[in-house]
Protein backbone atom coordinates (compact mmCIF):
# COMPACT_ATOMS: atom_id res chain seq x y z
CA UNK A 1 0.00 0.00 0.00
CA UNK A 2 1.25 3.48 -0.78
CA UNK A 3 2.39 5.22 2.42
CA UNK A 4 0.13 8.21 1.70
CA UNK A 5 -2.92 5.98 1.26
CA UNK A 6 -2.16 3.98 4.40
CA UNK A 7 -1.76 7.24 6.33
CA UNK A 8 -5.05 8.53 4.90
CA UNK A 9 -6.90 5.37 5.91
CA UNK A 10 -5.49 5.48 9.43
CA UNK A 11 -6.27 9.19 9.79
CA UNK A 12 -9.83 8.87 8.49
CA UNK A 13 -10.51 5.92 10.79
CA UNK A 14 -9.30 7.92 13.77
CA UNK A 15 -11.47 10.91 12.81
CA UNK A 16 -14.45 8.63 12.22
CA UNK A 17 -14.11 6.91 15.60
CA UNK A 18 -13.82 10.22 17.48
CA UNK A 19 -16.81 11.75 15.69
CA UNK A 20 -19.07 8.85 16.66
CA UNK A 21 -17.81 8.62 20.25
CA UNK A 22 -20.25 10.47 22.56
CA UNK A 23 -17.47 11.03 25.09
CA UNK A 24 -15.26 12.89 22.60
CA UNK A 25 -18.25 14.37 20.73
CA UNK A 26 -21.18 15.16 23.08
CA UNK A 27 -23.36 16.36 20.18
CA UNK A 28 -24.04 12.66 19.51
CA UNK A 29 -26.52 12.92 22.39
CA UNK A 30 -28.49 15.81 20.88
CA UNK A 31 -32.23 15.24 20.57
CA UNK A 32 -32.39 16.15 16.90
CA UNK A 33 -29.58 13.90 15.60
CA UNK A 34 -31.59 10.70 15.04
CA UNK A 35 -34.73 12.44 13.70
CA UNK A 36 -32.48 14.42 11.33
CA UNK A 37 -30.76 11.29 10.02
CA UNK A 38 -34.09 9.50 9.57
CA UNK A 39 -35.52 12.52 7.75
CA UNK A 40 -32.51 12.67 5.44
CA UNK A 41 -32.75 8.95 4.69
CA UNK A 42 -36.40 9.39 3.69
CA UNK A 43 -35.50 12.41 1.55
CA UNK A 44 -32.83 10.40 -0.26
CA UNK A 45 -35.32 7.60 -0.90
CA UNK A 46 -37.58 10.13 -2.60
CA UNK A 47 -34.74 11.76 -4.53
CA UNK A 48 -33.44 8.36 -5.69
CA UNK A 49 -36.91 7.07 -6.64
CA UNK A 50 -36.27 7.32 -10.38
CA UNK A 51 -33.04 5.32 -9.99
CA UNK A 52 -34.70 2.73 -7.75
CA UNK A 53 -37.44 2.19 -10.34
CA UNK A 54 -34.91 1.62 -13.12
CA UNK A 55 -34.12 -2.14 -13.28
CA UNK A 56 -30.50 -1.52 -14.33
CA UNK A 57 -29.85 1.17 -11.73
CA UNK A 58 -31.87 -0.22 -8.82
CA UNK A 59 -29.06 -2.26 -7.22
CA UNK A 60 -26.51 0.55 -7.48
CA UNK A 61 -28.99 3.13 -6.14
CA UNK A 62 -29.92 0.87 -3.24
CA UNK A 63 -26.23 0.30 -2.47
CA UNK A 64 -25.71 4.06 -2.23
CA UNK A 65 -28.69 4.43 0.10
CA UNK A 66 -27.74 1.56 2.42
CA UNK A 67 -23.94 1.34 2.24
CA UNK A 68 -22.59 4.71 1.14
CA UNK A 69 -24.83 7.65 1.97
CA UNK A 70 -27.62 6.35 4.21
CA UNK A 71 -28.21 6.31 7.97
CA UNK A 72 -26.56 2.91 8.40
CA UNK A 73 -24.06 2.45 11.23
CA UNK A 74 -20.69 1.92 9.53
CA UNK A 75 -18.71 1.43 12.74
CA UNK A 76 -18.25 -2.36 12.38
CA UNK A 77 -17.14 -2.05 8.77
CA UNK A 78 -14.60 0.57 9.75
CA UNK A 79 -13.44 -1.49 12.74
CA UNK A 80 -12.84 -4.33 10.26
CA UNK A 81 -10.71 -2.01 8.14
CA UNK A 82 -8.68 -0.94 11.17
CA UNK A 83 -7.80 -4.60 11.80
CA UNK A 84 -6.35 -5.20 8.35
CA UNK A 85 -4.75 -1.89 7.29
CA UNK A 86 -1.21 -3.39 7.26
CA UNK A 87 -2.31 -6.38 5.14
CA UNK A 88 -4.60 -4.59 2.71
CA UNK A 89 -1.96 -4.01 0.05
CA UNK A 90 -1.67 -7.78 -0.42
CA UNK A 91 -5.41 -8.36 -0.53
CA UNK A 92 -6.99 -5.59 -2.57
CA UNK A 93 -6.19 -3.59 -5.72
CA UNK A 94 -5.41 0.10 -5.34
CA UNK A 95 -8.81 1.11 -6.79
CA UNK A 96 -10.64 -0.63 -3.96
CA UNK A 97 -8.31 0.76 -1.32
CA UNK A 98 -8.97 4.31 -2.53
CA UNK A 99 -12.69 3.53 -2.60
CA UNK A 100 -12.58 2.31 1.01
CA UNK A 101 -10.73 5.47 2.04
CA UNK A 102 -13.32 7.60 0.22
CA UNK A 103 -16.14 5.67 1.93
CA UNK A 104 -14.70 6.24 5.39
CA UNK A 105 -14.10 9.93 4.70
CA UNK A 106 -17.65 10.28 3.39
CA UNK A 107 -19.14 8.62 6.49
CA UNK A 108 -17.07 10.85 8.78
CA UNK A 109 -17.85 14.06 6.88
CA UNK A 110 -21.56 13.25 6.66
CA UNK A 111 -21.72 12.62 10.40
CA UNK A 112 -19.78 15.79 11.19
CA UNK A 113 -22.24 17.82 9.13
CA UNK A 114 -25.15 16.02 10.82
CA UNK A 115 -23.76 17.00 14.23
CA UNK A 116 -23.64 20.65 13.13
CA UNK A 117 -27.19 20.36 11.76
CA UNK A 118 -28.52 18.75 14.96
CA UNK A 119 -27.01 21.58 17.00
CA UNK A 120 -28.53 24.20 14.68
CA UNK A 121 -31.95 22.54 14.91
CA UNK A 122 -31.88 22.92 18.69
CA UNK A 123 -32.52 26.63 18.20
CA UNK A 124 -34.83 26.34 15.17
CA UNK A 125 -37.14 23.32 15.40
CA UNK A 126 -39.81 22.68 18.03
CA UNK A 127 -39.10 19.67 20.22
CA UNK A 128 -41.96 17.18 19.88
CA UNK A 129 -42.94 18.44 16.43
CA UNK A 130 -41.86 16.53 13.32
CA UNK A 131 -38.93 17.91 11.36
CA UNK A 132 -40.05 19.65 8.17
CA UNK A 133 -38.44 21.05 5.04
CA UNK A 134 -38.51 24.63 6.32
CA UNK A 135 -36.68 23.79 9.56
CA UNK A 136 -34.21 21.60 7.69
CA UNK A 137 -33.49 24.33 5.14
CA UNK A 138 -32.96 26.96 7.83
CA UNK A 139 -30.53 24.71 9.70
CA UNK A 140 -28.72 23.83 6.47
CA UNK A 141 -28.08 27.49 5.68
CA UNK A 142 -27.16 28.27 9.29
CA UNK A 143 -24.49 25.56 9.23
CA UNK A 144 -23.18 26.63 5.83
CA UNK A 145 -19.92 24.89 4.79
CA UNK A 146 -20.70 25.01 1.10
CA UNK A 147 -17.21 23.75 0.22
CA UNK A 148 -17.59 20.72 2.49
CA UNK A 149 -21.07 20.00 1.11
CA UNK A 150 -19.62 20.01 -2.41
CA UNK A 151 -16.81 17.73 -1.25
CA UNK A 152 -19.38 15.38 0.28
CA UNK A 153 -21.09 15.06 -3.10
CA UNK A 154 -17.73 14.53 -4.82
CA UNK A 155 -16.94 11.70 -2.40
CA UNK A 156 -20.26 10.00 -3.19
CA UNK A 157 -19.25 10.00 -6.84
CA UNK A 158 -15.70 8.95 -5.95
CA UNK A 159 -16.89 5.80 -4.17
CA UNK A 160 -18.88 4.84 -7.25
CA UNK A 161 -16.00 5.59 -9.60
CA UNK A 162 -13.68 3.45 -7.50
CA UNK A 163 -16.05 0.49 -7.57
CA UNK A 164 -16.49 0.87 -11.32
CA UNK A 165 -12.71 1.00 -11.81
CA UNK A 166 -12.20 -2.07 -9.61
CA UNK A 167 -14.85 -3.90 -11.60
CA UNK A 168 -12.76 -3.37 -14.73
CA UNK A 169 -9.61 -4.74 -13.04
CA UNK A 170 -8.98 -8.38 -14.03
CA UNK A 171 -9.24 -10.85 -11.18
CA UNK A 172 -11.04 -8.65 -8.66
CA UNK A 173 -14.29 -10.61 -8.87
CA UNK A 174 -12.43 -13.87 -8.34
CA UNK A 175 -10.47 -12.32 -5.45
CA UNK A 176 -13.68 -11.34 -3.66
CA UNK A 177 -15.18 -14.80 -4.15
CA UNK A 178 -12.05 -16.56 -2.89
CA UNK A 179 -11.67 -14.26 0.12
CA UNK A 180 -15.31 -14.47 1.22
CA UNK A 181 -15.11 -17.36 3.69
CA UNK A 182 -11.63 -16.52 5.07
CA UNK A 183 -12.66 -12.88 5.59
CA UNK A 184 -15.77 -13.84 7.53
CA UNK A 185 -13.86 -16.43 9.53
CA UNK A 186 -11.37 -13.71 10.45
CA UNK A 187 -14.15 -11.44 11.73
CA UNK A 188 -14.13 -9.17 8.67
CA UNK A 189 -17.64 -9.95 7.52
CA UNK A 190 -18.89 -6.35 7.37
CA UNK A 191 -16.02 -5.19 5.17
CA UNK A 192 -16.36 -8.25 2.92
CA UNK A 193 -20.12 -7.75 2.59
CA UNK A 194 -19.68 -4.06 1.75
CA UNK A 195 -17.28 -4.90 -1.08
CA UNK A 196 -19.39 -7.78 -2.38
CA UNK A 197 -22.58 -5.71 -2.42
CA UNK A 198 -20.83 -2.83 -4.16
CA UNK A 199 -19.24 -5.10 -6.72
CA UNK A 200 -22.54 -6.85 -7.50
CA UNK A 201 -24.45 -3.56 -7.72
CA UNK A 202 -22.03 -2.01 -10.19
CA UNK A 203 -21.72 -5.21 -12.22
CA UNK A 204 -25.47 -4.98 -12.91
CA UNK A 205 -25.33 -1.26 -13.67
CA UNK A 206 -23.66 -1.09 -17.06
CA UNK A 207 -22.99 2.61 -17.66
CA UNK A 208 -21.60 3.67 -14.28
CA UNK A 209 -20.38 7.03 -15.54
CA UNK A 210 -23.84 8.25 -16.59
CA UNK A 211 -25.37 7.04 -13.33
CA UNK A 212 -22.76 8.81 -11.20
CA UNK A 213 -23.09 12.01 -13.23
CA UNK A 214 -26.86 11.92 -12.66
CA UNK A 215 -26.40 11.57 -8.90
CA UNK A 216 -23.78 14.31 -8.75
CA UNK A 217 -25.96 16.68 -10.79
CA UNK A 218 -29.07 15.90 -8.72
CA UNK A 219 -27.40 16.32 -5.33
CA UNK A 220 -25.53 19.45 -6.43
CA UNK A 221 -28.83 20.95 -7.55
CA UNK A 222 -30.38 20.16 -4.16
CA UNK A 223 -27.42 21.81 -2.42
CA UNK A 224 -27.73 24.94 -4.56
CA UNK A 225 -31.48 25.15 -3.96
CA UNK A 226 -31.02 24.81 -0.20
CA UNK A 227 -28.40 27.54 -0.02
CA UNK A 228 -30.57 29.76 -2.23
CA UNK A 229 -33.54 29.36 0.13
CA UNK A 230 -35.82 27.82 -2.50
CA UNK A 231 -39.35 27.05 -1.33
CA UNK A 232 -39.12 23.42 -2.48
CA UNK A 233 -35.38 22.65 -2.68
CA UNK A 234 -35.95 18.95 -3.36
CA UNK A 235 -38.26 19.40 -6.33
Amino acid sequence: MRPDLQARLARQLQIHQRLFDPIHEPRNRLHWLKPLQQWQAQRLQRSFARFLHDPKRHAAANFFLTDVYGERDFSQRDADIAKVIPKMQRLLPIELLVTIADGIELAALSHALDLHMAAALQGIATVGAPLDTNDYSQAYRAVGHRRLRAHQIALISGVGQGLAAALATPGVGMLLRVSSLPARAAGLGELQSFLERGFAAFAALGDARAFLMDIQYSETRVMQQLFAGAGDPFA
